[in-house]
């Protein structure tokens, strides 16, 4: 039977796989401890390189608050094409914010001109700071924003939009809030005054609002047939302007609209520096919230679409486009959500789109913004509201995370509930606190495990997780799951001494006395051979003669006697020399009648090290010096190179603990401390030591 080209390259690729299947990889190398593996790998110190630092992103969101509605179209206009030329984010669009009253407090104009002054000033304040900010690598704040913390956030903040477009929404006046609490008297105060309701207005936003949700519908059926997306907001748009005016919804239906735009540009102007001093604090904090909303809502859009958003550069972008606003009378620019929402969901997926719409808002500016005038507001605030559903949507992660994560879940909840009752600015610094408070609780909280090798391999797994993983005899593999450093040093010593199961402060302690002991019975010993010499040459100097007994008999008693004495004194002698040097004598846990512990060698896996401060090698030192006083060899496995960097400046390694104790792996540590074991005393080991030593010496002859 003959076989195509095809079928054969099919049929090897099996047999191949197969092949590779049936085979069994065996690795032989050497023991490697640090000093061999930095000569075998030919280590040597990582070169700083500078890279150029790249730009940065903002944060801020607010209506248009009682200023001429020509300085809003010229906020969404040179801001936007500015972001348009260096943002990376492709969905978020920029948008205005105003300043408070307080702060028109003592300037000689009007009260429009006075905001529009502050404004304006404001607006270049603050894209001062964000470019600095970008300029200064300022992004890596954004290392501490978790998925839950932002989605949370950006959940709270639409929830914020939806309470500001109500007052449209039912027609009324609402007083203006600000700082902690305002979108709960904001949400009392809609309530309170539900009875003013303007029934024109509401019905105007219903109809709106379920023209929207149709179109939405509508182009998710159709979105295959269709080349592009119906754009249902400008036509929702357009028709409710013609409704307006023909209908004169504003006069005969008391339904707000929109109102006379001013068209044409203006020249720019300086900002006034005598607000500077003023204005400096105010601008330092709308450019960092600014930039705080700005990433959250950015980064939503990237991991919903699949790409990265530089924040660095985003800053620097949004920056700019401030500072370029500030000379054209608009005001400070951040992320808008609404608008954010509103592009993405007609289908605009890069930052044409917001060049696209930052030039036909000039084109309004020009010529067509008196053709709007009779535009509800009603209608805006239901495009916006309809356009939050993607953001409200991420209320299921509450009942996804009480699933997967309890803790992400409690981060998500104190996320929003800090920002719904503090507002945006010390919501987001609140949460990102409660974040890093965690991620210190869970450091000081790790896993820590013995390890035990998994039959026939180099691998070492907890055995309170893997019944298949066995302990070496002899040998202690000890892992934290976290990094050790200052707040859990100490935790670590006590967790690793648990684990051994051996009570080594009190084996010291004893071991300590017990040597004084020895001491003191030297002493005693010594002070009796000295009262002994004494008392031996007093006797030979002070013999007396008995006048009636013969001279040469009283003298050779005495030199017998005095021979007796000179011996004894040199028994004694040998006796405390001996003891001498018995105590001079290492002192084993043995000798001493302590009990010894059931392993000989302790090996720590530092592999989850990621740095190591004074703390960490002081309490490494205090590790090795207290396991060593019982007798026990302690040895460092799996450590990286950076951390022995460290280990190395901070004077770790001396005459007794050297690179030969720092392994490349576990394996490497156990199998040379199974190999490497000290010596013993000459008496034969009996017992459980027999025992331990013939399953190390099974242990070594399988490896």
């Amino acid at each position: 039977m003959n076989h195509g080209p095809q079928q054969t390259q099919a049929l090897l690729s099996a047999v191949q796989e197969m092949e590779l299947q049936r085979r069994d990889y065996h690795v032989e190398r050497p023991l490697v401890n640090q000093d061999q593996l930095e000569d075998l790998g030919h280590w040597g110190p990582v070169q700083k390189t500078y890279q150029w630092r790249t730009w940065f992103r903002g944060l801020a969101y607010a209506l248009l608050a009682g200023l001429p509605p020509m300085f809003g179209l010229y906020s969404s206009f040179y801001p936007v094409f500015v972001y348009f030329l260096f943002g990376t984010s492709r969905h978020i669009s920029v948008e205005s914010l105003t300043a408070d009253e307080a702060f028109v407090q003592g300037l000689n104009a009007t009260v429009d001109d006075a905001r529009v002054q502050v404004a304006y000033t404001l607006s270049f304040l603050v894209g001062l700071f964000q470019v600095g900010l970008g300029l200064v690598h300022f992004g890596f704040v954004v290392t501490y924003l978790s998925e839950p913390l932002v989605r949370s956030y950006t959940t709270a903040a639409s929830v914020q939009v939806l309470v500001s477009q109500l007052k449209y929404v039912f027609g009324i006046k609402l007083n203006s809030y600000s700082g902690p609490l305002s979108v709960i008297y904001t949400v009392v105060e809609v309530c309170a005054k539900l009875p003013k309701t303007v029934p024109g207005t509401v019905i105007t936003a219903i109809v709106a609002g379920v023209v929207l949700v149709l179109v939405k519908l509508l182009n998710e059926k159709l979105q295959r047939r269709l080349p592009l997306p119906i754009p249902g907001e400008l036509l929702t748009l357009i028709g409710a302007t013609a409704i307006s005016y023909g209908v004169k919804l504003n006069d005969r239906f008391n339904v707000d609209v929109v109102g006379n735009i001013t068209t044409g540009l203006i020249p720019p102007v300086a900002p006034k520096t005598e607000l500077f001093a003023t204005l400096v604090g105010n601008a330092f904090a709308i450019a960092v919230v600014g930039f705080a909303i700005a990433i959250s809502l950015g980064k939503i859009f990237a991991l919903r679409h699949g790409y990265r958003v530089d924040s660095n550069q985003e800053l620097v972008a949004l920056g700019l486009s401030n500072l370029v606003g500030g000379f054209f009378q608009c005001f400070p620019v951040s992320c808008s959500m609404s608008r954010s929402l509103v592009q993405e969901s007609t289908g605009g997926n890069t930052q044409v789109a917001g060049a696209v719409s930052s030039l036909f808002i000039l084109l309004i500016i020009v010529k067509l913004g008196e053709l709007f005038r009779d535009l509800p507001k009603a209608v805006l605030a239901a495009v916006i509201i309809v356009n939050l559903k993607g953001m409200m949507k991420q209320f299921a992660d509450i009942c996804s995370l009480w699933k997967a994560n309890r803790v992400d879940l409690l981060i998500w909840l104190v996320t929003f509930v800090a920002t719904i009752l503090l507002n945006l600015d010390i919501g987001l610094a609140v949460s990102i606190v409660f974040s890093l408070l965690l991620v210190v609780i869970r450091m000081q909280l790790p896993h820590y495990s013995i390890l035990g090798q998994v039959p026939d391999t180099d691998i070492y797994r907890d055995v309170a997780e893997y019944s298949g993983a066995k302990e070496v005899p002899g040998v202690k593999v000890f892992r934290s799951s976290a990094t050790m450093y200052f707040a859990n040093a100490e935790l670590y010593s006590d967790s690793l001494k648990k684990k051994c199961g051996v009570d080594v402060d009190r084996l010291i302690t004893q071991k300590k006395k017990r040597i004084k002991k020895q001491e003191m019975k030297m002493k005693r010993m010594k002070k009796a051979k000295k009262s002994q010499k004494q008392a031996a040459s007093s006797k030979i100097s002070s013999v007396s003669v008995n006048v009636n007994t013969n001279f040469e008999d009283v003298i050779s008693n005495d030199v017998e006697g005095s021979e007796a004495k000179v011996h004894q004194g040199e028994e004694l002698e040998g006796v405390v020399a001996n003891n001498q040097e018995d105590a001079k004598a290492p002192t084993s846990l043995k000798s001493l009648g302590l009990p010894q512990p059931s392993f000989h060698s302790l090996v720590l896996d530092l592999s989850a090290l990621s740095f190591v401060d004074t703390v960490c090698i002081k309490s490494l030192k205090n590790i090795f010096r207290d396991f060593r006083e019982i007798e026990v060899d302690v040895y460092i496995a799996a450590c990286y190179s950076p951390v022995v960097t460290q280990l190395e400046a901070g004077h770790f390694f001396d005459e007794s603990i050297t690179k030969q104790h720092v392994f490349a792996s576990v394996h490497d540590a156990v199998t040379f401390a199974l190999s490497h074991r000290k010596s013993g005393p000459k008496s034969p080991v009996l017992g459980h030591q027999t025992l331990t030593l013939l399953q190390e010496t099974a242990y070594l002859g399988r490896l």
